[in-house]
């Protein structure tokens, strides 16, 4: 009974490492949580009115959401420098709470400065958005001169609470931080071999649904790994600590999408080879038909299972078992221990010994030294592998980088954002007060917060739209708990804390359901300051939609960034880093020098993951244009076609330099220029569809790369181990060429 308890805390604990990466979701929502029923204990026993104690609730909110440094040190600096300025601005609210006018207009300058500050980083990013929050608070409490000595010591109680909460009670280092990424790295891991599993298993009518999870899994496994990516700085000791983790984080998410790729093709399934497993709403092919049930099958599901456990579990705690199944599937490296099966089938047993090699690799640079005692002959030319490579990336120079053109007056991203926030909460607040002369101010907040993290008029109006259906929704529930509740002050709190952390909990998934549980929250909030009813919760509604409008008129009119000429830009990055990428490997195949491809491949990743947030808007499920909607997706999932294959050419390349057994092919240059030229002439067409470059095609890639002569050497296995990944992103890039309308030209012309 108590081992089976122990495997039911580790499967729930799996979970809940794969369903929040990081535990950064539920870490934000204790910590803010705690900070405000912190702050809460402390006011309560002094019998103060319920207006302070709600004031000290929301600024313990702010001063915990607001800072988001990933060092302590710089957390405690913001967070003491953010005190004085929330003290500031507390006091500038209530000396001008009577002098409507000049309220208004200072409300203005500081959100203009507030987002001006966005700039200067982190730091400025947080001291802004405190000074924003607590003048609004000022206004919702409705502080006065009188109220200061009483609020500033709220504020105070407020911002040490959160301190404690940050530093004692709920600590995150950026190394811990990582750890838990690892395991959730791990864990999705795992989640996505079950889908394999599934998928093996599933019949014709099953099939479809067994896919999509298998996609879903692997979308999750990628969104861990670039969260891994963006934070290996801080959380390792040094450089070459995180490049080695950076590496074998690499290698197992490719060893791993490539193994779902052997898998879908071996069922049978068309042109799994393209298949865009990153994007799961993309158009995917049938599943195809299950293949007969042989002995071959049933040891492939055998080793599936025994992967994800040899994923889940260290070998050093597992004994003998462990290290015989390790043993085993790292055998499928050489040809002589693959099963009798079909070659699809024994594809797929060369991807299990690949991807058990990844996880390996990820054992040794996590964990350290291992026991070697029961290794395998397979298992001991593994490890050798690994150390060679990791010698090779500890002693590898750093990559220079080209300094960045820096924007200047207005065409700064900030500027221009402050710009329109102004333009934009100063017609908030001129129809706020047309709605209500005492809460005028629900219109600045809706118009300041759908400016937040977006970069074109499009993603504006989406993130518009959601908050008011959020707020509608949001309403009804209000008046539900506000019914149910009463005048039940501490009920009231305790819902109120669990809304908050609802919250924060949802707000990364869903900026809809983050804004429900904010207007249910409010609703509690009005009751207890006994100025609830449906009138206000009403004009709740009517302030968010003409807050939204507001900042869609601004952002639509005043240096305006239309959503198609972010997405072209953004569309032109993504292709330049796939020439990068595609270029540097293809020419480490081909003999060239070694340079470092794995940042180059992560950069390809971000631009892409910007793109498809950018393109949201036309692909909204409320967007009239149909057809592009249809080619934005269209496009988004042959670009992740593209970045699979180019990944898989830097991982191959990097490998390449430790395996003296393994020796580049000169030939794989000229298959690479054509790739990479078409790249470049489709990024030029992006950028001006009046030049004149055209697509080139002609002979496949295997064609391009015959030999000569009869006499002419192989080259090891390279070519073969690249020759597919070329050829699907030679086709996947002349595919893009149709949706952008690239004109082609055909051999001879």
């Amino acid at each position: 009974m108590r081992a089976a308890q122990r495997s039911l805390r580790a499967r729930l604990r799996d979970r809940l490492a794969a369903s929040d990466p990081g535990l950064l979701r539920l870490v934000a929502g204790l910590r803010t949580v705690g900070s405000i029923a912190l702050t809460l204990a402390v006011l309560a026993p002094l019998g103060l009115p319920l207006g302070l104690l709600v004031a000290g609730a929301l600024t313990a909110m702010v001063a915990t959401f607001a800072v988001r440094e990933k060092q302590l040190g710089g957390q405690a600096v913001t967070l003491v420098a953010g005190l004085p300025v929330a003290i500031v601005s507390l006091s500038l609210g209530a000396l001008l709470h009577t002098h409507m006018v000049v309220s208004g207009a200072f409300f203005v300058v500081l959100i203009f400065c507030a987002v001006y500050g966005r700039r200067f980083g982190d730091r400025g990013t947080a001291l802004g958005l405190i000074a924003f929050q607590v003048y609004f608070l000022s206004l919702f409490v409705g502080a006065t001169v009188s109220d200061l000595p009483g609020l500033c010591g709220v504020v105070v109680v407020a911002f040490v609470c959160s301190a404690l909460m940050r530093f004692a009670i709920v600590p995150a280092t950026p190394s811990r931080t990582l750890d838990r990424l690892r395991e959730a790295f791990r864990a999705r891991l795992a989640r996505l071999l079950e889908a394999q599993v599934e998928l093996v298993d599933a019949g014709p009518p099953d099939a479809d649904k067994a896919l999509a999870g298998v996609r879903e899994g692997t979308a999750r496994l990628h969104e861990t790994a670039l969260m891994i990516q963006g934070r290996l700085e801080e959380g390792t000791s040094d450089e070459a600590t995180a490049r080695l983790v950076q590496r074998r984080i690499a290698d197992a998410e490719i060893a791993a999408e490539r193994l779902c790729l052997l898998l879908l093709r071996a069922r049978g399934t068309e042109r799994a080879d393209t298949l865009a497993l990153h994007l799961p709403d993309a158009p995917v092919p049938s599943a195809g038909l299950l293949p007969v049930r042989d002995e071959a099958t049933d040891l492939l599901r055998r080793d599936l299972l025994a992967l994800r456990l040899l994923v889940l579990h260290p070998v050093a705690g597992g004994g003998t078992a462990l290290a015989h199944v390790r043993n085993r599937l790292l055998g499928y490296r050489d040809e002589e221990n693959l099963p009798p099966a079909a070659p699809t089938v024994q594809d797929v047993f060369r991807g299990i010994g690949e991807t058990a090699r990844s996880v390996l690799g990820i054992r040794t640079v996590l964990e350290g030294p291992q026991d070697e005692s029961d290794d395998s002959p397979a298992t001991a030319s593994s490890r050798e592998e690994i150390q060679a490579e990791d010698a090779a990336i500890g002693g590898a120079e750093e990559a220079e980088q080209e300094e960045e053109k820096q924007l200047t007056g207005l065409r700064r991203p900030t500027t221009r954002a402050a710009v329109q926030v102004a333009v934009g909460s100063a017609l908030a607040i001129a129809g706020g007060e047309l709605l209500s002369s005492q809460r005028w101010y629900w219109a600045v907040l809706t118009c300041w917060i759908v400016f937040v993290n977006t970069s074109s008029t499009g993603e504006i109006v989406v993130k518009g739209y959601r908050r008011l259906v959020g707020t509608v929704f949001g309403v009804v529930a209000g008046i539900a708990l506000a019914g149910l509740v009463g005048h039940h002050t501490w009920t009231a709190f305790a819902l109120v804390l669990l809304l908050v952390f609802a919250m924060f909990y949802t707000a990364p998934l869903s900026y809809t359901l983050m804004s429900f549980f904010v207007t249910a929250a409010l609703g509690l909030l009005y009751t207890l300051l006994h100025t609830y009813s449906l009138s206000v919760l009403v004009l709740r509604v009517e302030e968010t939609a003409l807050g939204a409008a507001c900042g869609v008129i601004a952002a639509a009119l005043v240096l305006p960034v239309r959503t198609g000429h972010r997405t072209d830009d953004l569309l032109g990055t993504v292709l330049d880093r796939l020439a990068e990428v595609t270029g540097a490997a293809v020419g480490q195949l081909s003999g060239g020098p070694p340079e470092e491809l794995l940042d180059r491949a992560r950069e390809l990743d971000q631009a892409l993951a910007d793109l498809g947030a950018a393109t949201q808007p036309l692909t909204h499920p409320v967007t009239p244009l149909r057809t592009r909607r249809t080619t934005a997706r269209y496009v988004v999932a042959l670009l992740e076609t593209c970045a699979y294959h180019a990944r898989t050419l830097a991982a191959t390349a990097e490998v390449l330099q430790t395996h003296p057994s393994i020796a580049a092919d000169p030939r794989l240059q000229r298959a690479g220029l054509r790739i990479v030229g078409n790249i470049r002439a489709i990024a030029e067409h992006v950028a001006d569809e009046r030049s004149g470059a055209r697509v080139v095609t002609g002979q496949s890639i295997a064609a391009l790369l015959q030999p000569g002569d009869p006499g002419t050497p192989r080259y090891g296995r390279v070519t073969d181990r690249v020759l597919r990944h070329l050829q699907r992103l030679d086709e996947a890039v002349v595919g893009l060429a149709r949706p952008l309308g690239v004109p082609r030209r055909e051999p001879g012309e």
